[in-house]
């Protein structure tokens, strides 16, 4: 495994130059078809079946060497022979049209044909220096430090096996160790619209990530002190960072690493040489599912907030405790409270202030008192029950006993009186009655579409009755609630009254 990666890392070397000249000869040729000179073709694509054949020589090397045959890479004279026929085609056409028409081509074409011309005499350094090292002499040392490094890197980060739980434009990062693959991508890429970054390691990869957005990655495997594969994984384990969809681009001819890219996350594989076509389809395919992929996290998180504030509402609606009993499936809610306090408060005169008061301003300050009503419920640890036109109801010890209950509704009330006598401005001043009974009561859930929490018994009605008969700015309490407050309560005013429903009855006026 070790040399196979060795080998496909030296054949890359002269495979990277190769498909560069292609990529870029068909570009030249795509401008000279737009712009002329239209005499210079014919040479022109003479240079472009010269870089075909050249790649395919290059490519029937690497797939010989991942078969496994011997003896292939014993690169004799009638290999190099092979090898640079095409290069002199591709050279010598390059340079003649250079020549012939320097007058007429356009600065960008005659840069491109420029950057054939070095990739070809780089490439002719390669085959002439180092395929010499493909030898099958099991006694000859392996010495490109760099690559020997590259190799066995590679084959570690494969070995860690990790195991994972219309036309499309982006912004699309290239990493890539070699210049001209950069270049060539990002030429291609840009063309099609995309807005492209090109980093030459992982290292530098990363620092661009942290202060940049990318909808793609196009990563290559085969690169110095970071490869893809660990390029990846550093991605797919950052939160941030994980959602970039990655297309690993390789010369490596292995199906080990394709399993490994695709279980460390990768969204594609490509080969080079790369097919532009594929190159565009598979691009434009990652963009699409990416945008399904945020359009679908949009919808959650809307669903999600949906959600929220469904259960926001239902919580302003019943009490904690039922809305986890209907959601744990309960279909019938009803319970008997053994003790409790129930609290009813009216506003005295109400509805002669409504009449003498616009809609508007009287909800206002009904709506007003009420949520400060409720936020004195919240304090006391009292439930409120429901309002009642300009009546105010609530429960102490319901749906949760408390042994205090009585306490907790009388403190409650008094904070209610409190409450009414702040400033209010020009307003006129409001004021409340407030009648508190305790004993045993029924409480549930009642309603299908506009469904409440109540509570009902003959607890209710004699609170309602306490309330009704008391004294504007105080709060009357029955014997049952006296009670329940024990006798180092405080002082109360006595005194038996004739409760209309009831009869004779002894009630309490706090002081």
């Amino acid at each position: 495994m070790g040399r196979r990666v060795y080998v496909a890392r030296l054949v890359q070397k002269i495979a990277d130059p190769a498909q560069a000249i292609l990529g870029y000869q068909e570009l030249v040729i795509e401008d000279v078809q737009a712009s002329g000179p239209h005499d210079a073709l014919p040479d022109l694509y003479k240079v472009l079946a010269a870089a075909r054949d050249l790649n395919d020589l290059i490519k029937r090397l690497l797939d010989t060497e991942a078969s496994g045959s011997s003896g292939v890479f014993a690169v004799d004279s009638e290999l190099r022979h092979d090898l640079r026929t095409p290069m002199n085609a591709i050279l010598g056409y390059s340079e003649m049209v250079m020549e012939e028409f320097a007058g007429s081509l356009s600065a960008s074409i005659a840069d491109d044909i420029a950057k054939i011309i070095l990739e070809s005499r780089f490439l002719l350094e390669q085959i002439d220096g180092k395929l010499d090292v493909f030898s099958d002499d099991p006694r000859e040392k392996l010495t490109d430090h760099v690559d020997v490094t590259i190799a066995a890197d590679l084959v570690r980060t494969i070995a860690a096996r990790v195991v994972r739980s219309s036309s499309e434009t982006g912004r699309i990062l290239i990493v890539d160790d070699t210049a001209s693959n950069r270049d060539l991508l990002n030429r291609r890429l840009t063309r099609d619209g995309h807005l492209v970054t090109a980093a030459g390691s992982g290292e530098e990869a990363l620092s661009i990530l942290e202060t940049q957005e990318f909808d793609l990655a196009l990563a290559d495997i085969l690169m110095p002190d970071m490869n893809g594969i660990e390029l990846l994984g550093r991605l797919k384990s950052h939160e941030r960072l994980r959602e970039i969809p990655v297309i690993m681009i390789s010369g490596l001819k292995d199906d080990g690493a394709i399993i490994r890219c695709i279980e460390a996350g990768a969204e594609d594989y490509l080969h080079k040489p790369i097919d532009p076509v594929l190159l565009r389809a598979r691009i434009t395919a990652c963009l699409e599912r990416s945008r399904w992929r945020e359009r679908e996290r949009r919808y959650l998180a809307q669903i999600e907030f949906e959600k929220e504030r469904a259960d926001t509402l239902l919580d302003a609606i019943l009490p904690r405790q039922v809305i986890k009993r209907l959601a744990d499936g309960e279909k019938v809610i009803a319970d008997r409270i053994d003790m409790a306090t129930i609290v009813f408060a009216d506003i005295v005169n109400f509805t002669q202030f409504a009449a003498r008061t616009p809609p508007i301003k009287l909800l206002q300050r009904l709506g007003e008192l009420f949520s400060r009503f409720d936020e004195l419920a919240d304090q006391h640890g009292v439930e409120k029950i429901k309002t009642i036109g300009d009546a105010y109801m609530a429960a102490a010890g319901i749906p949760d006993p408390r042994p205090d209950h009585a306490q907790a509704a009388v403190a409650f009330a008094r904070a209610m009186l409190a409450e009414m006598c702040r400033t209010t401005g020009s307003e006129p001043r409001l004021n409340l009655r407030i009648g508190i009974n305790t004993g045993p009561v029924i409480a549930g859930l009642i309603g299908r579409k506009r469904f409440v929490y109540d509570v009902w018994g003959h607890t209710v009605n004699v609170a309602s009755r306490m309330e009704s008969c008391g004294t504007p700015g105080r709060i009357q309490i029955s014997q049952s609630t006296f009670d329940a407050l024990g006798p180092d309560f405080g002082e109360c005013h006595h005194e038996i009254r004739d409760i209309h429903g009831i009869g004779k009855y002894p009630t309490y006026l706090l002081l």
